[in-house]
C-alpha cells in the first residue's frame, strides 16, 4: 500500500493532513489498518499533532484497541499527560474488554509524569482487575509510577510480585529510593542486581551527583566498565550544579583526554561551570573545542556560550556568537543576550535588541520581559520599564508573575522613587512575597529610609521571620542614621536566634586556575599573598588617590580606626589583590562575588582603576561593574 509507506516521510501535521486527504479521495480512510497508521504516526512521530490525533480519534466511527492506545501513548509523553488519561477513561467506558498491558503502561507513565498518586493507583486497581499487575511492561510501570509520587514502599511490594525482573525494572526501583533520597536503599538495590547495565551505574552516579555526594560519585564514576557519554555528562553537569567548578573544569579536561566526544549536556555543563566562576580563559578553550569538532550548530551550546560571556563580563564576544549563530535564533538566544547586556547596565543596547526580537517575529515570552525590566532596572530607565511592564500584558495578553513585579519593585526602588516603589506593592493584585518586600528592604537601606524600611520589615517578619539577611539590612539602616540601639537590638535578636549572616566570598581566575577569598579566612599561600599586595595597595590609594574608608554603614558604635579595619579586607578586595601579584603586568583582573559590593568597595576599585591604571572588571549579586580610569560603568548606580 502506497500510502502507508508515504506515511514515514511525513515529518509536518500539513505533510501528513495532505496524505489523509489523497487516502479520503481514494476512499482508503475506511480501511482500519491505515487509519490505526495514521492516527499512531500523528499521536508519536509529529510532536505538535496531539489535538489533532485527538480528533481523528473521537471522529473515527469505529475506534479500535489500537487506536485508543496510539493517543494514549502519545498524550503519556506530551505536555499534556492529564489528557492520556481522559482518553483512558474514554476507553473504559467503550471498549473495557480490550484494555491491555500497553494501554495501562503508557496510562501509567502518564499518571507518574503527573505525579499523581491517587490515579496511578486507580490503574493499578485496573491492572489487578484484569490480572495485568505482574505483566513485566505494567509491572516496571508501576514501580516507576510510585517512585514519581514518593511511595517507594509501594513500588518495593510491586517490584516483589514480578517473577522475573529484568534490568529495566531493577533501575526503576534503584531510581525509585534515589527520589526519595533513601541512599542507604539504592545501594542494597545495586548490590542485590543479578546484572548491572551501564545505565544501572549511571543511575546510581546521577543519583549521588543530585544530593551532592561527590566523593561517592567518583567511586562509583571510577568503577564504571564503560564511561559513556551519559556518564561524563551526568559527573560535569551534577559538579557545575553544586559548585564545584575546578572539579567540572578537570572531569572535562579527563574527558577529552581519554578521548570522549562531550555531548549537548556536558558541554552547556562545564560552561555554566565557566559563567558561575567567572572562568573566561577556560570558557574561550571550550569555545574553540566546540568550534573545532564541529558542534557550534547546536543552539544550546551557542546560547550556553552566549550566557558564560556574558557572565563573565565579555559581552562583545557574547554578542558576536550570537550573531554567527547558523540557523535561526530561539527565544533563548534573545533572552540570554538581552540579559548579558542588562548585566553590564546597557540598557538601551537591550531595548533596541528587543525591538530588533520583535522586528524578527520571534514573540517574547514571560522570561524574556523579565531580562528587558531587569536592563531598565540597572540602567535607570524607569519611564520605560513602566512601559514595557504595560506592553507585556495589553499588547501580548502575557499575565504578569511574581518575578515582573519584582523587577518593578527594583526599578523604581533602585531610582530613589520609594514611595511609588510602595504603592506599587500595595496595589499588587497577587500577594507579595518575601522576594518583593525584600527589595524594597533593600533599596531603604541604599537611600536610607528607615520609616519605609522598617514597614518591609514588619511584613518580612510575618512572611520569613528567621532571615539574617533582612536583619542585617535593618540593622545597616539604622547604623547609617546613628541609632545605634536599634542596631544593637537587631544584632542581638539575630544572636538570640542563632542566624548568621552568608559569608561573603569572592573568585578570580589566574592562568586557567579559579582562586576564593573569604574576608578573614586566612591560612593558605594565596590569601598570605593576598593580604600582603592589599596592604601595599591601600597604602598607595590613600596617598596618591586621597583614599577615605566608607564606614558609615559599618553595624557598631565603635572607634573609626576599628570601623576602617570591618571594611579593610572584603573578599573581593582580596581577590582583586591577588590578581594584581600574579597579573604579571596584566592590565585587566576579572572578579566574581557572591554578595552586592559595599559602597567602601565601589570606591576602592575606582581609586586602584586610576592609581595603578588598570582595568577592574568585577561582577557581583546584581551586575557587573567595570572600573576603569576612575569611574565605573554603572555610574554609581547599582
Amino acid at each position: 500500500m502506497k500510502q502507508l509507506s508515504l506515511l514515514s516521510s511525513c515529518k509536518s501535521l500539513r505533510s501528513l493532513q495532505q496524505l489523509q486527504a489523497h487516502a479520503t479521495k481514494s476512499s482508503l480512510d475506511a480501511d482500519p489498518l491505515f487509519a490505526g497508521k495514521l492516527l499512531l504516526h500523528c499521536a508519536v512521530h509529529i510532536s505538535d499533532a496531539h489535538d489533532y490525533a485527538e480528533r481523528l480519534l473521537l471522529h473515527s466511527p469505529n475506534p479500535n484497541a489500537f487506536m485508543y492506545n496510539a493517543v494514549i501513548r502519545g498524550f503519556s509523553d506530551s505536555d499534556s499527560p492529564r489528557r492520556s488519561i481522559s482518553t483512558f477513561s474514554l476507553m473504559l467506558r467503550n471498549l473495557s474488554s480490550q484494555i491491555d498491558s500497553f494501554t495501562l503502561a503508557f496510562s501509567l507513565k502518564s499518571a507518574a509524569n503527573l505525579r499523581c498518586l491517587r490515579t496511578g493507583a486507580q490503574l493499578h486497581c485496573q491492572a489487578l482487575l484484569r490480572g495485568l499487575e505482574t505483566h513485566i511492561f505494567v509491572g516496571t510501570t508501576l514501580v516507576s509510577m510510585y517512585g514519581e509520587c514518593g511511595r517507594v514502599e509501594f513500588a518495593r511490594d510491586v517490584f516483589d510480585e514480578i517473577p522475573e525482573p529484568n534490568t529495566v525494572t531493577w533501575n526503576a526501583l534503584l531510581t525509585a529510593f534515589f527520589r526519595r533520597g533513601d541512599v542507604g536503599g539504592a545501594e542494597r538495590v545495586f548490590a542485590a542486581m543479578p546484572a548491572k547495565s551501564p545505565t544501572s551505574y549511571n543511575l546510581m552516579l546521577g543519583g549521588y551527583a543530585k544530593l551532592g555526594e561527590f566523593a561517592i560519585a567518583g567511586k562509583v564514576f571510577d568503577e564504571m566498565p564503560l564511561k559513556d557519554e551519559v556518564s561524563w555528562s551526568t559527573m560535569i553537569l551534577g559538579l557545575a550544579q553544586h559548585g564545584w567548578y575546578e572539579e567540572a573544569f578537570a572531569c572535562f579536561l579527563r574527558l577529552r583526554r581519554v578521548g570522549t566526544r562531550p555531548n549537548e549536556v556536558s558541554l552547556t555543563g562545564v560552561l555554566s561551570a565557566c559563567a558561575q566562576a567567572g572562568a573566561l580563559e577556560f570558557a574561550k578553550m571550550v569555545h574553540c573545542f566546540v568550534e573545532k569538532v564541529g558542534l557550534i550548530w547546536i543552539t544550546p551550546v551557542n546560547n550556553a556560550l552566549m550566557d558564560t560571556y556574558s557572565k563573565c563580563g565579555s559581552v562583545d564576544m557574547a554578542r558576536l556568537v550570537f550573531e554567527r549563530m547558523p540557523g535561526k535564533r530561539s527565544i533563548v538566544s534573545w533572552t540570554t543576550l538581552i540579559a548579558g547586556l542588562a548585566m553590564q547596565g546597557h540598557g538601551e543596547e537591550a531595548l533596541a535588541l528587543f525591538l530588533e526580537m520583535e522586528g524578527s517575529g520571534v514573540e517574547p515570552d514571560a522570561t524574556a520581559f523579565v531580562a528587558l525590566l531587569y536592563a531598565c532596572t540597572h540602567a535607570g530607565l524607569v519611564e520605560e520599564g513602566s512601559e514595557m511592564f504595560d506592553k507585556m500584558s495589553n499588547l501580548y495578553r502575557l499575565d504578569p508573575e511574581i518575578e515582573h513585579y519584582g523587577c518593578m519593585v527594583d526599578l523604581y526602588g533602585r531610582a530613589g522613587q520609594l514611595a511609588r516603589a510602595y504603592e506599587f506593592v500595595i496595589q499588587m493584585p497577587i500577594p507579595p512575597n518575601d522576594v518583593i518586600w525584600r527589595t524594597l528592604l533593600g533599596a531603604c537601606s541604599f537611600h536610607e529610609n528607615v520609616h519605609l524600611a522598617e514597614k518591609a520589615r514588619d511584613k518580612l517578619s510575618e512572611i520569613d521571620p528567621n532571615n539574617s539577611g533582612d536583619r542585617v539590612l535593618l540593622s545597616n539602616i539604622y547604623a547609617v542614621a546613628g541609632k545605634w540601639r536599634d542596631a544593637a537590638a537587631v544584632r542581638r535578636s539575630m544572636a538570640e536566634l542563632k542566624l548568621r549572616k552568608s559569608p561573603g566570598w569572592s573568585r578570580i581566575e589566574v592562568d586557567k586556575m579559579v582562586y576564593m577569598f573569604v574576608a578573614g579566612v586566612r591560612g593558605d599561600d594565596a590569601t598570605r599573598e593576598a593580604y600582603e599586595k592589599l596592604g601595599e595597595v591601600m597604602s598607595r590609594i590613600r596617598v596618591e588617590g586621597g583614599y577615605v574608608p566608607e564606614v558609615v554603614s559599618v553595624l557598631h558604635d565603635v572607634e573609626e580606626e576599628e570601623k576602617e579595619g570591618a571594611v579593610a579586607a572584603h573578599s573581593e578586595k582580596l581577590a582583586v589583590a591577588f590578581g594584581m601579584a600574579r597579573s604579571g603586568g596584566a592590565r585587566r583582573v576579572r572578579v566574581v562575588k557572591n554578595l552586592r559590593v559595599c559602597r567602601d568597595c565601589h570606591n576602592v576599585m575606582k581609586l586602584i582603576s586610576k592609581v595603578y591604571e588598570l582595568e577592574i572588571v568585577l561582577r557581583d549579586r546584581s551586575r557587573f561593574h567595570c572600573f576603569k580610569n576612575g569611574n565605573c560603568s554603572c555610574k554609581d548606580y547599582w
